[in-house]
């Protein structure tokens, strides 16, 4: 097996900034056909316009995933410019606060809907795709591999990200959830969690806080914080034939962080 994407055609979404413009690149890099995916079309077009209009294997598109019609829209642009589907990336996501106490808050209707819903249908159509893609192909190996990027909010929670943590661990269930509905049809559906990435948002938010990247940095056991090629690897990996067996997974690319008790960190 090889951990090659060289060839493959993946869709990105979330692809304008962040860990899914890292994961774009990462794989444009790595010789697959990439459809970078968003809504931002002014950060598409600064990141990646000039790779679109000058390379064969880069396409950028821009729409509002929530709505079906997009995503619709997106899934055939992707097979008109490149023929098929072979990996899709769901990295699209949001983080918002939440007021537990406020019946008035709407982040759990929204985040549910950015970073649950959205991927759902995603993934649904994707599928489908890939299902009739390999209606003529009588083998018995994946025809099609399913990313999603979550994160460990999932897991260890904070009460003004209630939603986002609530939305990531139902993306997680969902990835457990799919990959079984999907194994019969040979696509493996996995997906990575993250903590701390030192994105161009993070950099911003840390640039006059010393204060914040040392305690990431202490709450890390690596101690340090993970660049966005750590998390486009482990992608990589899942989206590759290396991981041909791998399917319903989550993995932690955290440096240890949920391995340990933060009110030790806080102590200490």
């Amino acid at each position: 097996m090889t951990f090659s994407i060289a060839g493959k055609t993946a869709i990105v979404t979330g692809a304008a900034n962040g860990v899914g413009l890292a994961i774009g690149k990462h794989f444009m890099r790595e010789g697959a056909n990439v459809v970078f995916a968003d809504m931002d079309e002014e950060a598409l077009n600064h990141e990646v316009g000039d790779e679109a209009a000058e390379e064969k294997n880069v396409r950028i598109f821009a729409g509002d995933l929530r709505k079906k019609l997009a995503t619709k829209n997106l899934i055939s642009a992707a097979v008109d410019a490149f023929d098929r589907i072979d990996i899709l990336v769901n990295a699209a996501r949001q983080v918002m606060q939440t007021d537990p106490l406020n019946p008035d808050d709407t982040s759990m209707d929204d985040l549910l809907q950015q970073n649950l819903l959205l991927p759902l249908r995603m993934s649904q159509g994707v599928a489908r795709r890939m299902i009739k893609q390999a209606a003529d192909n009588d083998g018995d190996g994946p025809i099609g591999s399913i990313v999603n990027i979550s994160s460990i909010a999932a897991r260890r929670t904070h009460p003004d990200l209630m939603a986002y943590s609530v939305s990531n661990a139902a993306l997680d269930q969902f990835t457990r959830s799919f990959a079984v509905a999907m194994a019969p049809k040979r696509i493996r559906v996995n997906a990575v969690a993250f903590g701390s990435v030192m994105s161009a948002s993070l950099k911003g938010q840390l640039k006059d806080d010393d204060g914040a990247r040392e305690a990431i940095v202490d709450s890390t056991p690596l101690h340090r914080i993970a660049s966005p090629n750590e998390v486009s690897d482990a992608v990589q990996y899942l989206a590759s034939d290396a991981a041909g067996f791998v399917t319903g997974q989550v993995i932690t690319v955290d440096g240890g962080r949920t391995l340990i008790d933060p009110a030790a960190v806080s102590a200490h």
